[in-house]
């Protein structure tokens, strides 16, 4: 049984051996499983790995089993609303049974899903804050998880969009903070998925500046983003940041040539990615510039 597999998942989430042990065993016996081997009943241990987004047969090098089909699940969901697909992630919240999901990390997955689809679509503030306390009060109650940022991102635009624009400022602040002591002053975006977080992090809080009229820090951060998708070859992002590029160009008045550009790029990176919505946005976008010159001719 491969132990170090167990440790080096429980540190990665930061959960002490208190908090991975409540209401299943005591410390000492966690304690002991982990420091000299002493496995406990088989109970207490698929419980413990469970929490952990684990399974028994996992440490035993056996990856065919229901957690990783929710984990599969959870992870097609998120793709989904990466390309702004809501209607199957809707369907999924619709059926979704959270009580089924006990591993703490596809736990914090599922709430910042729930939550983020709820604050895009307009859903109850109760709603949303509810799924996002999930994460903030009980999974990752010292906020070091790239879910809490999430939570605070969600957060954001739900406040935003009820025109409570100090209480967005104050998440997309810390969103800001974050996505800077990430990307600048360090290299956490290899864990797994979690660059395509960090791009999501990204791409609401340019918007959020953007909104604003902060288009200094708002191309700062897609450009981040460009390069985030670059290094790390993922295209999901490209086609709305270069449409936020663009958008920001016009309101800046920049010249047409620099402006065309970037919706071409944002088109050719929809049409790839087959986002539907970016493509109607940019031919939106052009026939607005096309009746604005004509009126100005």
């Amino acid at each position: 049984m491969d132990i170090e597999k167990f440790i080096r998942r429980r540190k990665e989430l930061k959960l002490s051996q208190v908090k991975l042990c409540k209401g299943i065993c005591t410390q000492a016996t966690l304690s002991k499983f982990e420091r000299n081997g002493r496995v406990p009943s088989l109970s207490i241990l698929d419980k413990l790995c469970a929490r952990l987004g684990l399974t028994v047969d996992e440490l035993n090098d056996n990856t065919t089993n229901s957690l990783t089909v929710v984990r599969r699940q959870l992870d097609e969901v998120e793709r989904e609303l990466m390309m702004e697909e809501y209607q199957p992630v809707q369907k999924w919240a619709a059926e979704a049974d959270e009580s089924k999901i006990t591993a703490i990390p596809l736990r914090m997955q599922f709430f910042y899903l729930r939550g983020l689809l709820n604050a895009l679509t307009n859903k109850s503030p109760d709603d949303i804050l509810f799924d996002f306390s999930q994460i903030l009060d009980d999974l990752d109650e010292v906020h070091q998880s790239i879910f809490t940022q999430l939570a605070y991102v969600g957060s954001g635009i739900m406040y935003r969009r009820r025109h409570q624009l100090a209480r967005a400022d104050f998440f997309f602040k810390k969103a800001y903070t974050y996505i800077n002591q990430t990307l600048v002053t360090s290299e956490k975006s290899d864990q797994v998925n979690n660059y395509l977080r960090i791009l999501t992090l990204i791409f609401y809080t340019a918007d959020y500046y953007a909104s604003k009229k902060d288009y200094d820090r708002s191309n700062k951060l897609i450009q981040l983003g460009v390069t985030l998708c670059s290094s790390k070859h993922v295209t999901y992002y490209l086609p709305r940041l270069k449409f936020l590029a663009a958008e920001n160009a016009i309101h800046g008045n920049a010249e047409a040539e620099v402006i065309n550009r970037l919706l071409d790029e944002a088109l050719v990176f929809a049409r790839i990615n087959h986002n539907e919505v970016i493509q109607m946005r940019v031919a939106a976008t052009r026939n607005i510039i096309r009746n604005t010159k004509n009126t100005v001719d």
